[in-house]
């Protein structure tokens, strides 16, 4: 039990502080730790050494001193990577469940919650290797991105009530402490450095001289992140990509902290006052 604390101690100290001060150096400390200890806790076994290699070699390929082929080559590893230990497609990782099996409320379909040590590799490669990702815009990014969410939320929310995917049920769950720390830290973080500071921020650097251009960015991020809810149904992929607009407008006038920040504040309003994750069919 200590081991397992103290892994997710260093993992959860290292994101933040990739998140609010991008420190890389001790950032990327703290994980090699917390990724040791998972070895000696049983959590990783040796397969998980390969998608760790090839991360390392797209971060090398990625270089702006490396030839085209070679950054191409780099992105195509990366992005099959992060689609890969997104869904949890790769052998090795053995998250830890933490919560669940249970109903949050008597109408909702059952929740599990797992601490993931496979899909954040993404987010942190992106924090620790991707230059052009814009971690803020100003010291109003943090407070910008909880307004944004919050209107998200409204407008997202609203959406999923009038579905009847939810209703109206204030609760606090135990270990809600633990599901805020993950899903701001893992969840929120992972999908934001991928779907906004990585696709939005190219398409919208593409696309520069095109009048919609940023428009189109924001656009095409949110339906991809949309359209990566697809196991929840279609009108949650429908809602995730109406959020998906509102964590790309946070980033685009608050980087990386305001769209962290908006998709949590959206995440933590559904969790506390409705049907969390969903109303049982």
């Amino acid at each position: 039990m200590l081991l397992t604390i103290a892994v997710w101690s260093f993992i959860f100290l290292a994101a933040a502080l990739l998140l609010a001060f991008r420190s890389r150096l001790l950032g990327l400390g703290l994980l090699a730790v917390g990724y040791a200890l998972t070895v000696v806790d049983g959590r990783l076994d040796w397969r998980a050494g390969i998608p760790l290699v090839l991360l390392i070699a797209a971060a090398y390929a990625v270089a702006p001193q490396r030839t085209r082929v070679w950054r191409i080559a780099g992105h195509v590893v990366f992005v099959s990577l992060a689609v890969a230990l997104g869904f949890h497609l790769l052998p090795g990782f053995h998250n830890p469940q933490v919560i669940g099996p249970v109903r949050l409320t008597p109408d909702a379909v059952p929740f599990t919650m797992y601490l993931n040590l496979d899909k954040p590799l993404a987010g942190f490669w992106l924090l620790l290797v991707w230059p052009a990702l814009a971690l803020k815009r100003d010291r109003w990014s943090w407070t910008r991105g909880v307004a944004i969410g919050l209107a998200a939320a409204a407008a997202c929310l609203g959406l999923a009530l009038g579905l009847g995917a939810i209703a109206f049920e204030p609760k606090w769950a135990d270990l809600g402490w633990l599901w805020a720390l993950d899903n701001l830290l893992l969840v929120c973080l992972t999908e934001e450095a991928l779907f906004r500071g990585y696709l939005q921020e190219e398409l919208s650097r593409r696309l520069g001289e095109h009048r919609q251009g940023e428009a189109i960015a924001v656009g095409v991020a949110a339906a991809l992140f949309g359209l990566a809810h697809l196991a929840g149904g279609w009108g949650y992929v429908l809602v995730a990509g109406l959020a998906g607009v509102g964590y790309g407008i946070a980033y685009h006038y608050g980087g990386l902290h305001a769209s962290v920040m908006a998709h949590f504040s959206l995440n933590f309003v559904h969790f506390t006052l409705f049907t969390y994750p969903m109303l049982a069919g």
